[in-house]
């Protein structure tokens, strides 16, 4: 399993296509342990465009405040989970808190 969250300054960026850069987290399914954490910079910002280089990256799972519906199909499509309304929190506390199931969304932060 591998996890993608938009990060900025650290944290949980709540505009998922302007962060600074995607923090990565491979997890072990059986014992849902954080096997490898990697930080990476997304190519630029253009509709459509980080599905397709998440996906590149084997990623199934990607952890947001906000995504237009859009981006969502696009990732629906090609069979990633997404699960929007996360609060801006430190990227491993929100995987640790998706693993345990405790982790606590609200409403979609993005409006398109």
């Amino acid at each position: 399993m591998k996890i993608a969250i938009p990060t900025a300054n650290g944290k949980l960026c709540i505009h998922f296509g302007h962060c600074e850069v995607f923090t990565f987290f491979e997890i072990d399914p059986e014992s849902k342990k954080i096997n490898n954490v990697e930080q990476i910079t997304p190519p630029p910002h253009e509709p459509g465009v980080l599905p397709g280089w998440i996906a590149d990256n084997g990623v199934t799972l990607v952890i947001a405040g906000g995504m237009g519906a859009r981006a969502q199909s696009l990732f629906n499509a090609k069979g990633i989970e997404v699960i929007v309304g996360a609060l801006p929190d430190h990227p491993e506390t929100i995987v640790k808190n998706h693993l345990t199931g405790t982790l606590e969304v609200g409403a979609n932060a993005c409006d398109h």
